[in-house]
């Protein structure tokens, strides 16, 4: 059997560590050939093929980013896009794809394999740790270390100066990024997509906290919207999955809350910052168990599937269930770390 391997979407730490753990087990113990499609859904659609064997694989285990390339490219948003992708997998005689990717990656697989049959196992990816499927994805962990590692640093600036610091982070429709580094690195204010905040109840806040003689940090998701106001978007202009680029919200909120409370407020946007460099050891656990059992799947022609974290289990589920919703912060799961803001 041959099998193709791609990654899309943006890129995440713990990518590598998945391809290596596919291929090892893959070549190992079944004896399966592998070719690599460059750049995500872009590789089969146009045939962009690098070959994968053991040597490929070999100390990329710690490294950042993907061996593969990525970008967000929808086949289906090409005319001839399914007929361009069969006609390059029969072109390299690849029997079947493993998807490593989120929401939209995944999305095309389910579709390639349930309407026009084509044998795909997925892997999710993604920082964000919105699919609902998985009780975690991996990068996620990297990207909390690295958000958290800030907000450290960034509280002793904020107490030399009595300086509001607002650090915008990533997540566009879930708000774990923020949740979690916020309370891990002892934020006064976490403002999330799932829960549209009250600007005047922000600065009560601040202001709070300037009255016990420490100065604030507000942690805010990228996605995180007022109750009165909208997206805070870079531009208008669209991928082609239908999004737009997102960050603002921090310097806009830093900007409100300055002129609102009369205190200096600043923004930090970690962006890219919290995908890239090296794994955590949890992320590379992790991913490394994901392709060994997204390899069992193929193996067992147990296509349109996804391996899954449950507990401390990793599990098969259908692909389209895991796109099917996000998952997203429950309300009361805010709640309960909101006796930390102030």
């Amino acid at each position: 059997m041959k099998v193709g391997v791609l990654t899309g979407g943006g890129d995440c730490p713990g990518l590598n560590a998945v391809i290596r753990g596919v291929v090892r087990k893959g070549v190992q113990e079944y004896g399966y050939e592998f070719v690599g499609f460059r750049d995500g859904w872009r590789g089969p659609l146009e045939g962009d093929t690098v070959r994968l064997d053991i040597p490929a694989v070999r100390g990329i285990l710690p490294r950042g980013g993907t061996i593969l390339g990525s970008s967000r490219t929808n086949p289906f948003s090409s005319e001839h896009g399914v007929r361009d992708i069969k006609a390059n997998l029969a072109k390299h005689e690849v029997d079947a794809l493993v998807a490593i990717g989120g929401e939209d990656t995944l999305g095309v697989a389910a579709r390639l394999h349930g309407e026009f049959g084509i044998p795909c196992v997925g892997v999710p990816k993604t920082i964000d740790n919105d699919l609902s499927a998985t009780d975690y994805t991996f990068g996620f962990d990297t990207a909390v270390g690295i958000a958290t590692e800030a907000i450290d640093r960034l509280h002793t600036t904020a107490e030399s100066h009595m300086r509001v610091l607002v650090v915008e982070v990533m997540g566009r429709h879930a708000g774990w990024i923020a949740l979690h580094s916020g309370l891990a690195g002892g934020a006064n204010v976490i403002l999330i997509p799932e829960q549209r905040f009250d600007i005047d109840q922000v600065c009560a806040w601040v202001t709070s906290r300037f009255r016990a003689s420490y100065a604030p940090i507000v942690v805010v998701a990228e996605g995180a919207m007022p109750k009165d106001g909208e997206l805070v978007l870079k531009d208008a202009t669209k991928d082609s999955f239908g999004h737009v680029r997102l960050s603002g919200v921090g310097e806009w909120l830093a900007k409100e809350i300055e002129a609102r409370t009369g205190k200096e407020a600043r923004t930090t946007v970690l962006g890219h910052v919290q995908r890239g460099g090296t794994p955590s050891a949890y992320d590379r656990w992790l991913a490394t168990r994901f392709g060994l059992h997204a390899i069992d799947a193929v193996r067992d022609g147990d296509f349109g599937k996804m391996v899954a974290l449950r507990g401390t289990d990793v599990v098969r589920v259908p692909i389209a269930e895991a796109t099917a919703k996000l998952k997203t912060v429950d309300p009361a799961l805010y709640k309960e770390v909101g006796v930390f803001f102030g």
